[in-house]
């Protein structure tokens, strides 16, 4: 698979790519937020290893979100 230049994209590559890397950026913010935010207790497992999870595309922040905090 050869790896195209932006300029090589069509327009609605390029707009589906920035509309997915925002997407990536909105869900990583929103998660380490909450993570920040949430007291230990509230945490399943350990906030150290969640924040880092955050960080592995496009699983951990939807991970997070759905499986890693209490909604006590």
């Amino acid at each position: 698979m050869a790896t195209k230049r932006w300029g090589e994209l069509t327009q609605v590559q390029q707009k589906l790519l920035v509309a997915l890397v925002s997407a990536e950026v909105a869900l990583t913010t929103a998660a380490l937020t909450d993570l920040a935010r949430r007291p230990v207790s509230q945490v399943r497992g350990s906030k150290r290893l969640w924040a880092v999870a955050c960080f592995v595309q496009p699983v951990g922040p939807v991970a997070y979100l759905l499986l890693g905090h209490r909604r006590d």
